[in-house]
C-alpha cells in the first residue's frame, strides 16, 4: 500500500495525466487542494475517504499523510499542478520517508509552462528567449526580499507563482533593479479554466493593468509575452493594455 502525491494539473480537469487519474478512481483515501477542480474529486469512488486540506497546517497535512499510509490504504494526494513545484510536495515526501511509509510521485502538468501557452505566450522562443526563470511571490519573506538583481540580469522569461497580490512590489524591484519599464509582461488568471482572464500589457504597468483580476494567477514577464497577440486562442478573454 501506498501514499501517491499525484499532480493535478493547472485547472482544467482534462489535464491530469492518465496514471493519476487511473489513481484517484481506485482509492480508499484522498486528501485534496483547494484548488483541485471539484470534477477531479467526484472521480473517487463512492467509498473514499475524502479529507479536503484547507484549514490544516502543513505539519498537520504531512502527520495526516503518515497515519493514513500506516493503515494500510492505498492513499492519494492530490495537489494542484505538479508535486515538486511550488507544491510543498517535497515537504510531504521527506515525511514520508523519514516515517517510513511508502510512496510515489506522480508528476502533473504544472502550471510554470500549461498557463502561459493557454495565453499563447510560449516561455522560449528563438532569438527571443533560451531560459526561464521561476520565482514564487509568497516564499521566504515576500515579494520585497527576492533577489532583484539576479532576476534583472537573468534575461530570458520570468514566471512569478502566486505574485498578484504583491505585484506592486514586484515591479518597483524589477525597475529599480534596471529592468526595461517597456519589458513586455502578462497577468493570467484561472489559467486553463472557462474563466480564463489575461492581461497583457508592460513591466511598469503590471501591478496596475491586473488589478482587477483574481487569484489564482501567473505573471510572465520577458519579450515572450508579445507573441500571445497572434497566438492567444480567440477563446480567452485577453486584454492587451
Amino acid at each position: 500500500m501506498t501514499v501517491h502525491l499525484v499532480g493535478a494539473g493547472p485547472g482544467d480537469p482534462g489535464l491530469i495525466t492518465a496514471r493519476g487519474l487511473e489513481l484517484l478512481r481506485s482509492c480508499d483515501a484522498l486528501v485534496y487542494d483547494r484548488l483541485v477542480s471539484p470534477e477531479l474529486v467526484a472521480e473517487a469512488p463512492d467509498d473514499t475517504l475524502i479529507v479536503p486540506r484547507d484549514g490544516l497546517t502543513q505539519d498537520e497535512v504531512n502527520g495526516l499523510l503518515v497515519s493514513l499510509g500506516r493503515t494500510g490504504l492505498e492513499v492519494v494526494r492530490l495537489k494542484g499542478g505538479d508535486p515538486f513545484v511550488f507544491g510543498r510536495g517535497g515537504e510531504e515526501a521527506l515525511a514520508l520517508a523519514e516515517a517510513g511509509v511508502p510512496f510515489a510521485v506522480v508528476p502533473g502538468v504544472s502550471s510554470l509552462a500549461a498557463v502561459p501557452a493557454a495565453a499563447g505566450i510560449p516561455l522560449t522562443h528563438r532569438r527571443l528567449s533560451d531560459r526561464v526563470t521561476i520565482v514564487s511571490g509568497t516564499s521566504a519573506a515576500g515579494a520585497g526580499d527576492l533577489d532583484y538583481e539576479s532576476l534583472a540580469r537573468a534575461g530570458g522569461t520570468l514566471v512569478v507563482f502566486m505574485g498578484l497580490a504583491r505585484a506592486g512590489a514586484l515591479v518597483r524591484g524589477l525597475l529599480g533593479a534596471g529592468l526595461a519599464a517597456d519589458t513586455p509582461a502578462a497577468a493570467i488568471a484561472k489559467g486553463t479554466l472557462p474563466a480564463q482572464s489575461v492581461v497583457v500589457t508592460t513591466l511598469e504597468r503590471l501591478a496596475e493593468d491586473a488589478a482587477e483580476l483574481e487569484p489564482p494567477a501567473l505573471l510572465v514577464v520577458g519579450d515572450v509575452v508579445s507573441l500571445s497577440a497572434a497566438l492567444a486562442p480567440c477563446t480567452a478573454e485577453t486584454v492587451w493594455e
